[in-house]
């Protein structure tokens, strides 16, 4: 592992600071969105292959095997899950789906339980009407030119109803085990705030992750990161007193620590 320069040392000494009590101050939300936008123009110092590595062993350890938050029974469950997670939380959809799920886990049992009922079943998610329709068009598909199984391949992912290359990422990962990265709002935040994969666009910022995560940690980058833009790295108020990447995060509008004793 690379020295510590004395930046970095400071920074650690006011993150051990903020974790034993001492305050936390955020900067304006004027400052953040600034800071923001000009992380995403590229505009951070960029992170050293040693700190990359650094960051991902930290992840590694603190969570050796992570997992995606939706709920799912199988490959095709999996899919219909993310498919219904556009623009609506895990939380929600996982609210949803136990009882779809119980009527219909396979492309066959979906088909036949049809777009009303399928659309009656996930109406507490939003967009659910087309969300429905393209449960049912992916199910039909599914049977019709994959002999019912969720294919392992992106290109014919892609091709499905309502699946675009986020939710084949996410699927190609988790149900097959391959090292994609699905860049979702949070993983964009992370990816640009930070400063380790700086991007305009979401496929900016995969395509650097997939250039800059060491392989040996690209298989989990996808879920270690989603969880840190959800739990740590929030948009509004980052919680930068519990970060595990601190010391290496670029981002200049981070928590300032308050030392009580000054």
């Amino acid at each position: 592992m690379a020295r510590k320069t004395p930046k970095q040392k400071k920074s650690q000494q006011r993150l051990k600071a903020a974790r034993k009590g001492n305050a936390a101050r955020l900067k304006g939300r004027k400052a953040q969105v600034k800071a923001d936008a000009k992380a995403a123009h590229g505009e951070l110092p960029q992170w050293t292959k040693a700190e990359i590595e650094e960051a991902f062993r930290r992840f590694d350890v603190a969570n050796p095997a992570p997992r995606g938050e939706l709920q799912h029974i199988n490959p095709f469950t999996l899919l219909v899950a993310v498919v219904l997670s556009a623009q609506a939380t895990d939380a929600g959809v996982n609210k949803a789906t136990p009882a779809l799920f119980a009527l219909a886990d396979t492309p066959d049992q979906m088909a036949k339980l049809g777009e009303a009922k399928v659309r009656d079943l996930i109406k507490t998610i939003g967009l659910y009407r087309t969300k429905a329709k393209n449960v049912i068009g992916l199910s039909q598909q599914l049977i019709e030119k994959h002999g019912g199984k969720v294919p392992h391949d992106r290109e014919a992912l892609e091709a499905l109803p309502g699946v675009g290359r986020k939710t084949a990422n996410v699927v190609l990962n988790i149900a097959f085990g391959e090292p994609t990265i699905a860049v979702d709002t949070h993983i964009f935040r992370v990816g640009n705030r930070t400063g380790l994969a700086p991007g305009k666009n979401p496929l900016e910022v995969e395509l650097k992750l997939e250039e800059r995560v060491p392989k040996a940690y690209r298989r989990h980058a996808h879920h270690w990161l989603i969880l840190h833009g959800r739990y740590v790295c929030k948009a509004q108020r980052p919680l930068c007193a519990t970060c595990l990447i601190e010391d290496l995060c670029r981002w200049p509008e981070k928590a300032t620590f308050i030392d009580p004793r000054t």
